[in-house]
Formats: C-alpha cells, sequence, structure tokens
C-alpha cells in the first residue's frame, strides 16, 4: 500500500472523529449553558481555530521561525489533548445522565402539561460543563507537565542466558522515542544526558524515534547526546519517525558525533575475560517507505549460538521469529506504553503484554520501554517515561 494512501486512511478516521468531538463539546459544554450570543461567537472562534490550528500544524510549523514554531505547537497540540479529556469527562457525566433519564420516561411518562423546567436544565448543564472541563483540564496539566518532566530511572534486572559469569551485574541504559523536536529542545536533551551518565552505564542503547525533523533542524539539539559516556560504547538503531526525518542523514550525523550504529549488524561487547554479542536492526517498517529495512539475517550472521545476545529493535514486532532464533534479550520501544490514558489500555489489547515491561517467549526475553519523549499531544497520563536500567545477571 502507497504511503500516501495508509497516511490518509489513518488520518481521515481521526480528524472526523475530531471534528465531531469539538463540535459536540460546543454544544454541551457552551449552547446548552449559556444564551448569550457574544460568549456563544467566541466559543465558536475558539473551537474553530483550535481545530485549524491542529489540522494545519505542521503547514504553520514550516512557516515558522523554530521558537514561534514550538510555542504554538505546545499550544495546539496542548488544546488536541484538553479537548480528548474534556470530551472522555463530558461522556462520562452526560451518557449515564441521559441514559437514567430516558430509563425514568419509559417507566413513568411525564403528563403532557408537566412542563420540564429551563432552569432545572441549565442548571444541570452548567454543573456538567463546570466539572468536565475542570476534570479535563486537571488531567491534562498533570500530563503536561510529566511530559517536559525529566523520565524517571526504573531498574530492571535481566538474567541473561549465557552470560558469562565476569560480566554478571553488566549494566546496560536503554534511551528510545525521544522524539527531539520542535517541543523537546536542547535543554532536555542535557537533562537526559546528564541523568543518564549519572547512572555509570557499562553500555547506552538508544532504540529509535530519535527525531522529529531534520539534521538541518534540530541537529544542535541532537549533539547534546554527544556528551553520552559508557565504558562499552553508545549504540543506536533507526525507529520510524527517523525515517520520516532522513535517516540515512542522521545516521551520518550520529557517527560524526562518535556514537555506534548497528543497521543490520552485530558486534562482540566485552573482551576476552568475557563477551557477548550485540545485534541491531533497522525499523521494521522502513521497507514500506522504500527503504531496505529490517534484515534479522544480516543483523544475526555473526550472532553465536553459544554466546550470550542482546538484539536492539526499534519495534517489538516480529518477536516471535527473534525467540525461535535463540537472542537471549531484545530491547525495544516504538508503543510509549500507550503516553495517555487510555492509549495505555488500547495497546494492552493490541499488543499484550508487549506494550510495556518485561516479556517471555520461549526462552528470549523482550524488554519494551515507554521511552522518553512523546508524540503528538504533549502529554503522559498512565504511561509514564522512563530511563530503563537493565541490570544483566548470568543465570
Amino acid at each position: 500500500m502507497p504511503r500516501w494512501l495508509s497516511l490518509l486512511l489513518f488520518l481521515v478516521p481521526v480528524l472526523s472523529l475530531l471534528a465531531v468531538a469539538h463540535v459536540y463539546l460546543y454544544r454541551r459544554l457552551v449552547r446548552d449553558v449559556t444564551p448569550r450570543a457574544g460568549l456563544r461567537r467566541f466559543a465558536q472562534v475558539v473551537f474553530a481555530l483550535g481545530f485549524g490550528g491542529t489540522v494545519g500544524f505542521r503547514v504553520l510549523d514550516w512557516m515558522l521561525p523554530a521558537e514561534a514554531s514550538r510555542v504554538l505547537g505546545i499550544g495546539l497540540l496542548s488544546w488536541t489533548g484538553v479537548v480528548m479529556y474534556v470530551l472522555f469527562f463530558t461522556l462520562a457525566l452526560d451518557l449515564p445522565r441521559r441514559f437514567v433519564a430516558w430509563r425514568a420516561r419509559r417507566r413513568h411518562p411525564p403528563e403532557p402539561e408537566a412542563p420540564t423546567s429551563p432552569e432545572r436544565r441549565a442548571l444541570l448543564s452548567q454543573g456538567l460543563a463546570l466539572g468536565a472541563g475542570l476534570a479535563g483540564i486537571s488531567v491534562s496539566g498533570y500530563g503536561a507537565w510529566r511530559a517536559f518532566h525529566p523520565p524517571d530511572v526504573r531498574d530492571i534486572p535481566v538474567p541473561l542466558p549465557r552470560l558469562p559469569r565476569t560480566l554478571d551485574g553488566f549494566t546496560l541504559v536503554q534511551l528510545t522515542d525521544i522524539h527531539v523536536g520542535d517541543l523537546l529542545e536542547r535543554r532536555f536533551v542535557d537533562e537526559l544526558v546528564a541523568r543518564t551518565n549519572a547512572l555509570s552505564p557499562d553500555l547506552i542503547a538508544i532504540t529509535g524515534d530519535l527525531v522529529d525533523g531534520s539534521v538541518e533542524r534540530l541537529g544542535a539539539f541532537v549533539a547534546g547526546l554527544g556528551a553520552l559516556r559508557a565504558r562499552h560504547g553508545v549504540y543506536f538503531v533507526t525507529g520510524n519517525h527517523d525515517y520520516y526525518s532522513g535517516a540515512d542523514a542522521w545516521v551520518a550525523f550520529l557517527e560524526r558525533m562518535g556514537i555506534n550504529v548497528l543497521r543490520n549488524r552485530s558486534v562482540s561487547i566485552g573482551d576476552a575475560g568475557g563477551s557477548f554479542d550485540l545485534a541491531g536492526v533497522d525499523d521494521w517498517s522502513a521497507v514500506r517507505m522504500g527503504e531496505p529495512g529490517y534484515d534479522l539475517d544480516a543483523a544475526l550472521r555473526g550472532v553465536r549460538p553459544d554466546r550470550a545476545s542482546v538484539l536492539l529493535a526499534h519495534q517489538p514486532s516480529n518477536f516471535d521469529e527473534v525467540a525461535l532464533r535463540g537472542v537471549g534479550l531484545q530491547l525495544s520501544g516504538h508503543t510509549h506504553g500507550g503516553q495517555m490514558f487510555p492509549g495505555n489500555l488500547v495497546g494492552d489489547v493490541i499488543w499484550g503484554d508487549r506494550n510495556a515491561g518485561l516479556s517471555r517467549t520461549g526462552g528470549s526475553l523482550l524488554y519494551v520501554s515507554r521511552g522518553c519523549g512523546f508524540v503528538g499531544p504533549p502529554m503522559r497520563v498512565a504511561a509514564p517515561p522512563e530511563i530503563a536500567r537493565l541490570v544483566l545477571t548470568a543465570t
């Protein structure tokens, strides 16, 4: 399927739902609450600009200077998140009330001469608007704070098959889905680097979706990753958003900074006293963008079955095949753990136990990080960002 067609099939229903949400919220939270024509017209303009700006943000992004684009992007994408959560709370309050009223009418039909009270109806509408609005804004505010706040460190002990005893306690720090762009810039990167280096890791793995934009626009922000330090080096594999942003240019940029890029190949980590194989693959979806993409055979060509092995792959897709190949551990991201409720529940339905955290298939382990950054609305709700510190133990 052509990329433009798959993008269209995704955008049309999403934008349609967003448009319906804007209309519904205007009707329930403004039109049904106030008869004042001026206030209604003002709300119509706000909802129209919010929807139009969210849809056309990328066009505006190309036209504006970086700082103006950042401010506008935070505002418009935050608006989308606020609309989503206010919609959830409005529906949660409105639908049960309507259902109860419907059941009451069926059981006890009102007398024809008994008029409904407009004052009571207005009071209920105002209470619903106030409650849903405050709840939605509160959750959105917390989500925005969590998204821009530096990720917390999460410690995960991982028993890695065939790991030499001399490497017991080897610490591997995973950074993924940072999504450096117009919203997350150099300050966020520098804080992420400082927190990572403070862990004194043996190895750092960046498992894709590093950027949302070109080297020309974001190179100065990403350059902060050049300060990452680990005893056995820093390694990177591509994610789908890196391909949207020009993967080849970014690979060359990272390599100039001293970051090792694993594109369907493997290296040995350690020394004569103890070592394991580290492999990396290009993103699973790259082939749909006309790129050579994911090649597990090439990545594992130098991996020996009698040695411990770790595979870096942006998406948890194809892990069943990876497990059949006997790889001890795969590190992935991509899912964000759902990023925003109820996305975490949807992610659990789609990915199962591969949505986030450590899972096992056969004799192989998979760790999926919720990631460090965000995509879309700058919010994290019920899926906090993380820096994953995996402590490898000999079994």
